[in-house]
């Protein structure tokens, strides 16, 4: 995880100081299309600077009571990274209330900075992101992210009675296949050492590239050469040439050989 800490100590709710004792996590995205932390604070040469003077660090951002404990997105370089905006032990400003009270109280609340909700990439990157931090919090402060309650997004704390009315982060995540249970799940994996299983997607297509060139570069079988079977199907016309021997070949290519052999 890419960790750096900058205090939002020009906000009420940072000023008003109350604290809490952390009992849950609860995740959050922003419901806005700009995924730079910068844009929610005031930042530096690595997470990049807030030029337009809308950051966080200001009593009311937006005319509004809002603070949260860290913001998850990109960094200057483009890649994903996590900004601590208060101490986790101060009570935020990020659940708002429902009908039997307030996470506010009792979870620590992080914002995934959303881009346009479609850029798979991003998602795993900040995902992942997402997944350490809270892992980190609940080792800190001894939870468990499998029991109720513990970790959930606003959504779920909305259903339950302790947030208002947000949809995130459910209007996002399963668009790329993930659920809150699989969150808990992957921090639960996380604390226990296991994490090196996940793998964004960009990792996955960079291995795939890896792995088919590799292929590609093999040479025939020794059965295929010692039969003569690999260049008398190139003689045939069956095959076009006499690259990439051991590579899968697509349905268009075995379709093309069928064709090729019946002629």
């Amino acid at each position: 995880m890419r960790l750096r800490r900058q205090l939002l100590t020009r906000n009420e709710c940072y000023i008003t100081g109350k604290t809490i004792r952390p009992k849950g996590v609860m995740v959050h995205s922003t419901g806005a299309n700009n995924p730079r932390v910068a844009r929610y604070v005031p930042g530096d040469d690595e997470m990049g600077r807030n030029t337009g003077g809308n950051h966080w660090n200001q009593p009311r951002p937006g005319g509004r009571q809002v603070c949260v404990h860290a913001f998850v997105g990109k960094f200057a370089d483009g890649q994903a990274g996590v900004v601590q905006t208060l101490p986790w032990t101060m009570r935020g400003w990020h659940s708002g209330s429902g009908k039997k009270g307030s996470a506010q109280n009792t979870h620590i609340g992080f914002e995934i900075c959303e881009d346009g909700l479609d850029d798979r990439g991003y998602f795993q990157a900040v995902y992942r992101e997402a997944v350490e931090l809270t892992a980190m919090l609940c080792r800190e402060y001894g939870l468990d992210p499998l029991a109720d309650g513990v970790v959930i997004c606003h959504a779920e704390g909305h259903r339950r009675g302790i947030a208002s009315n947000h949809g995130d982060v459910l209007h996002w995540w399963p668009k790329f296949g993930k659920t809150m249970d699989n969150f808990r799940a992957d921090v639960a994996r996380t604390m226990k050492g296991e994490d090196d299983e996940m793998l964004s997607y960009e990792q996955w297509k960079e291995y795939m590239d890896r792995y088919e060139k590799e292929r590609a570069a093999l040479p025939a079988p020794a059965w295929a050469s010692q039969t003569g079977e690999w260049e008398r199907a190139h003689r045939a016309g069956i095959t076009a040439d006499l690259s990439r021997p051991q590579s899968p070949a697509t349905r268009v290519e075995v379709a093309a050989m069928i064709l090729r052999a019946g002629k």
